[in-house]
Formats: structure tokens, C-alpha cells, sequence
């Protein structure tokens, strides 16, 4: 394993992080790999995942795509995380500040059909 590997782009656990994309801040809801939108629109609704290896893909993807440890999606991911760890009450700030990052970012048209509330 001397060879180094050389590429545009690296794969942990088949999501492809893009290094020349990371830490932008900018993120478009287009832009989001499918597994990695499926898992964070599942964070919004009544039955998020309760595995936490997927809950930390989802915060690692933001994490790196997106404004870093300022990331509300990032932010939410991890608090989501250490409330199944530790069945301690999350906090509702990063929760309400995650619902509107997904509407400015363009996941929903408003936090209520991001909850499963609407229509769409």
C-alpha cells in the first residue's frame, strides 16, 4: 500500500466527500447527495433515526459541505446524536435553527411540511 491514490474526490462509507467543494457554506438542496437529503429530511420529521452511525454520516457530510461546526444541520446532527446516547431532552434552539436552515437551503417550502405536517 505504497501507492498513493490520487483523485478529485474521497469515499468514506460510499458518500463521496469533494474537498474542493467543502467548507463552502453554500449548499443548495440539489447539491445534496440523495441518502445524505433522505436522512436529513428524516432528522425534521416525527420518527428521525434513532441509529446514531447514520445520524453522524448526516453530520459529517454537513459538516464538510457546509458551514462547519456552525452548521445548523451539523449543530442538530450531533445534539440529535448525544439524545439517544444519553436520553437527555435536546435543545429546542438548535432544533428551530436546523428546521430553518432546511427551508433557506431549500429542503421544504416551510418548517410545518419539513415536520410532516403539509402537503408537499
Amino acid at each position: 500500500m505504497s501507492e498513493r491514490h490520487q483523485s478529485a474526490t474521497a469515499d468514506v462509507d460510499g458518500i463521496a466527500v469533494e474537498p474542493t467543494n467543502a467548507r463552502t457554506g453554500e449548499v443548495d438542496a440539489a447539491d445534496v447527495p440523495d441518502e445524505i437529503a433522505d436522512i436529513t429530511r428524516a432528522l425534521a420529521s416525527r420518527s428521525p433515526p434513532t441509529n446514531p452511525i447514520v445520524v453522524l454520516k448526516v453530520a459529517r457530510w454537513w459538516y464538510l459541505h457546509g458551514r462547519g461546526v456552525d452548521d445548523p444541520v451539523f449543530q442538530w446532527a450531533i445534539e440529535w446524536t448525544r439524545k439517544l446516547a444519553t436520553d437527555r431532552p435536546g435543545d429546542t434552539k438548535r432544533y428551530s435553527a436546523f428546521l430553518e436552515h432546511l427551508v433557506t437551503v431549500g429542503f421544504a417550502p416551510d418548517q410545518q411540511t419539513l415536520r410532516g405536517g403539509g402537503n408537499g
